[in-house]
């Protein structure tokens, strides 16, 4: 919602200012569908020859998030603390019991219970693997730490592939821009016997391609790069939260200590508040029983 807000700001305010300040909508209507035709369609052939198939289906996939926003919610914070909560009691409790729920996510009734969670493959690949290695003894903290680590990053690395396609065709817009200007000079020059009024209008049309280059680059693509980043960022924290507590359960902590740990490196926005936690898991201690 705030997304399309913002849109129709960019658009009321440039072109209400060019209206209000005695500028006619007409010259620029009538060159847009022309300049609009060789600036976009360059753009997005160059955005076709820089990237593969699945990257192009990504990065349309994710034009979404900057109206959708976050995938990742409070609820859904707090849900994954449960969970966690739920796995690492578990496995201290019955290492056995635990494996069948790590190696059959899907027919799991603990992962059941959220059901969001489970539908992101990723997630539960982190969970299970990590819990998986710990059973199989590999449970050295640190070097867990750092293959999660190295795992998560190079997940986000793929993840951001869509933002910096999108900031690639923004630094270039205004260059197809002057491209498209150019021609339209070229153009003009070709009926320089013409009239002064007919030669005004012919170099405003042409000049509409310059304005429509950067008008792209800073009002839309730009911005929606920038908000790409900034959710895909968002939603990493989720996977970070993880981490956090699978570590921290690899050094043995009480399992409460792991959930606080995971809990106080959650997003302050995010962040479920002690006592709505305590009371989460209390409820999880009590079905238990």
């Amino acid at each position: 919602m705030v997304g399309i807000i913002g849109i129709v700001v960019i658009f009321v305010m440039v072109f209400g200012g060019y209206v209000a300040a005695g500028g006619k909508l007409g010259l620029i209507l009538k060159a847009l569908p022309f300049e609009f035709m060789m600036i976009g369609g360059a753009a997005v052939g160059a955005f076709l020859i820089s990237n593969d198939a699945p990257a192009i289906k990504h990065t349309l996939g994710d034009i979404a998030k900057v109206f959708k926003g976050p995938k990742w919610k409070p609820q859904d914070y707090r849900d994954l603390l449960c969970l966690l909560f739920e796995l690492i009691r578990l496995g201290r409790q019955n290492p056995i019991a635990v494996e069948e729920h790590i190696e059959s996510p899907n027919d799991s009734a603990i992962f059941s219970k959220y059901p969001k969670i489970l539908a992101d493959a990723e997630a539960v690949a982190l969970i299970s693997d990590t819990l998986r290695s710990a059973s199989m003894n590999y449970d050295d903290p640190h070097q867990v730490e750092e293959v999660l680590e190295k795992r998560i990053e190079a997940n986000l690395h793929h993840a951001l592939h869509s933002s910096h396609a999108l900031q690639t065709m923004a630094d270039g817009l205004p260059a197809l821009g002057i491209v498209a200007a150019v021609l339209g000079v070229i153009k003009t020059m070709a009926s320089i016997d013409q009239p002064p009024e007919i030669l005004g209008k012919m170099i405003g049309g042409a000049l509409v391609g310059t304005f429509l280059g950067v008008f792209l680059s800073y009002g839309l693509v730009g911005p929606f790069a920038a908000k790409v980043k900034d959710v895909v960022e968002e939603d990493g924290h989720f996977y970070q939260l993880i981490r956090e507590v699978l570590v921290a359960n690899l050094h043995n902590h009480a399992t409460n200590i792991c959930i606080e740990v995971g809990r106080q490196n959650t997003p302050n926005h995010k962040r479920p508040s002690f006592n709505e936690l305590e009371e989460a898991l209390k409820s999880l201690k009590q079905d238990a029983a």
